[in-house]
């Protein structure tokens, strides 16, 4: 529990419903479905609606979605709601291209977006309402139009460069020129009309409808290669949960496509050490945490790609094995010299949210435009914020994961659940692209092995590598610090917070939920 004499925030107790999201409105809609009568689906793609428009920068429907559901009878499903690149990105385009990677800004690095087919497919087969009630009040926000909020207020002006390269991004995400600022209510009027087609039509009017032909005109006139018939072919995939135990509970996670199996890696190297005698907050425990990662992701960049076009050896990555084998590498003096200089990618924007009802349904929910703003890309005419997922692909023929014919990317954005005794636990996530599978390990072993609370666990500071630098926030202690430096990390201030993070604890013996939400965003907990 934490201390009462220092600023921080409670966690947050209930007996019916509850959800966690990284934006307070998002929280109130997703409650206010559930007093409606509907249920955790229904909330949670209410909810991810709402960050479309209150966080434009993290999300958007241009983007991609993932979910896990997990019923009270103990049955989990994950559905697999990501994009896929033109089926004209073969081999041969490839060597023409000349390419050597799909830089964040090229436009193929904008895949066909998949949230909207996930968010359909989620409410007709576990919902209660239709997409078009799910809309609603995004649909009023984007019209009437919603209050920058200050983390939001302060991305959105950092990166304001990107909607500025664009046409339709100056028209729609700002004003003369700049971000809008903290406080200030900016609307999507083109984004509004756009969601009530939807509303109309269905799905259909995104992948086959006007606002496909919008998008595919608007990117094949700067050189895309995608179609209407690619956008017409999407479809998301319900999968199977991947997991691996630990501390007594099961983590769960999306298959690959997803880097979801890093995290279970990394947990599973972790399990190798004694953390009985660590502090949570000192250099020993952080470090050793450090080079499981380090180690997880290597595996990550050498085998993750799109199982449907790539033969990813998932049986032998979660191996106890493979798990002593690297766990074995690891010096608790002394960092490892000998690895690829990962991550390549930097920590991105996302949102993650999850909802709880009183049936105990619980979701765990992500949606993503990747980097900030994605590709930089606005369609002038409908206001849709397009995705730059496909720099996640790599351009290098024979790689699993090169970008190929309908092929999806490895995807970085993650929903997680605990289970303990074959029931939901904790569903969870933690934001921040590529360092979203080290913040669940981080997250679950300071639940399992620290005994932190869970608004403790989301709290605690963090350090995660870009390329050959460990990015270090500014609650690491010093101690902490020069312990690192010690074991030779070579350290950099965190230019920002390390990703962001909800949960929610359900405990079945005393019929309560307990939330927690990361304050690195603007978001809350809220339950009744």
């Amino acid at each position: 529990m934490r201390s009462f004499h220092l600023p921080g925030r409670s966690t947050v107790h209930a007996r019916g419903g509850m959800c966690a999201t990284s934006h307070p409105l998002a929280a109130l809609n997703a409650i206010e479905v559930l007093r409606r009568g509907g249920n955790a689906v229904d909330a949670a793609v209410t909810a991810s609606a709402v960050l479309c428009v209150a966080e434009p920068h993290m999300t958007g429907i241009g983007g991609d979605c993932f979910a896990m559901i997990a019923k009270a009878d103990g049955t989990v499903i994950g559905l697999n709601a990501s994009g896929r690149a033109a089926r004209a990105a073969d081999a041969d385009w490839l060597a023409r291209s000349g390419l050597t990677e799909i830089d964040y800004f090229s436009i193929h690095a904008v895949t066909v977006p998949g949230a909207v087919d996930g968010w359909a497919r989620l409410l007709e087969a576990h919902g209660t309402i239709g997409l078009a009630e799910a809309l609603a009040p995004a649909i009023t926000l984007a019209e009437d139009g919603v209050v920058v909020s200050p983390r939001v207020g302060n991305d959105w002006a950092l990166k304001a460069d990107i909607p500025a390269r664009d046409e339709g991004g100056r028209m729609h995400l700002l004003r003369d020129g700049k971000a809008p600022r903290v406080g200030q209510v900016h609307t999507f009027p083109a984004l509004a009309r756009t969601l009530k087609v939807m509303a109309a039509q269905g799905p259909d009017a995104f992948y086959r409808g006007e606002l496909a032909e919008d998008m595919v005109a608007c990117l094949q006139a700067k050189g895309s290669l995608l179609t209407m018939d690619d956008f017409a072919a999407t479809e998301a995939t319900w999968v199977e949960p991947i997991r691996t135990s630990y501390g007594g509970a099961d983590v769960l996670e999306i298959p690959p496509s997803g880097q979801g199996i890093t995290a279970l890696i990394i947990l599973n190297i972790l399990k190798h050490f004694d953390h009985s005698d660590l502090d949570p907050m000192g250099p020993e425990r952080f470090h050793i945490l450090i080079e499981a990662t380090r180690l997880a992701y290597e595996m990550r960049d050498r085998h993750v790609a799109d199982p449907d076009m790539a033969a990813v050896p998932v049986d032998r990555m979660l191996s106890a094995d493979l798990a002593a084998t690297l766990a074995a590498r690891i010096d608790p003096d002394r960092c490892l010299t000998d690895l690829a200089a990962a991550v390549d990618r930097h920590h991105s924007d996302t949102v993650y949210l999850t909802v709880v009802d009183e049936d105990r349904t619980a979701v765990s929910f992500i949606n993503s435009l990747y980097r900030s703003f994605g590709v930089g890309i606005v369609t002038p005419k409908t206001g849709i914020t397009l995705h730059d997922r496909g720099a996640c692909f790599v351009a290098k023929p024979g790689h699993p994961n090169c970008i190929g014919p309908g092929k999806r990317p490895l995807h970085t954005i993650i929903p997680a659940m605990m289970m303990r005794d074959g029931r939901a636990a904790m569903p969870f996530g933690v934001m921040g692209g590529a360092y979203q599978a080290m913040g669940h390990a981080h997250l679950v072993s300071n639940l399992l092995d620290y005994g932190l609370d869970i608004q403790e666990a989301l709290d605690c500071p963090r350090a995660f590598y870009e390329k050959a630098q460990l990015e270090i926030e500014e609650g690491l202690p010093a101690a902490t610090v020069a312990g690192l430096k010690d074991r030779g990390h070579d350290m950099i201030p965190a230019e920002n917070p390390l990703g962001g993070g909800q949960a929610i604890m359900i405990d079945w013996e005393q019929g309560t939920l307990t939330g927690g939400s990361d304050p690195r965003k603007d978001g809350m907990a809220l339950g009744y």
